[in-house]
């Protein structure tokens, strides 16, 4: 049995959430939100609100316990580029691109 919450959209490169992920991977719930709380990192707030979302998911649908739960498997995923275009010297342009992640959140819940 496993609960999931997918944050997409969030506009933070994947390769910065990766980084965040890779602090939090396989913890328990309660020490991966206490991590998160202490990482100076802009990708926090929104792994913070979506591992929320991911227990809330556990004990309300599935019955779960939260003391239980541990993080299985968090990936982020590239979303769509967002291209903008910035003025140059000379009437040249250049473009610039934002880019957007699709964040995901596994939990399980630990055996015995």
């Amino acid at each position: 049995m496993e609960a999931r919450a997918k944050a997409r959209y969030v506009r933070i490169a994947p390769r910065k959430v990766r980084i965040v992920l890779d602090l939090i991977r396989g913890k328990q719930v309660a020490e991966a939100l206490t991590i998160l709380k202490f990482t100076p990192k802009a990708a926090s707030n929104p792994l913070k609100k979506l591992l929320n979302s991911a227990a809330a998911n556990a004990e309300n649908n599935f019955d779960m316990n939260r003391d239980a739960l541990y993080i299985s498997e968090c990936y982020a995923d590239q979303g769509p580029i967002i291209k903008r275009y910035r003025p140059r010297a000379q009437g040249r342009a250049t473009s610039i691109h934002k880019k957007t992640s699709h964040i995901t959140i596994i939990l399980k819940e630990k055996e015995g």
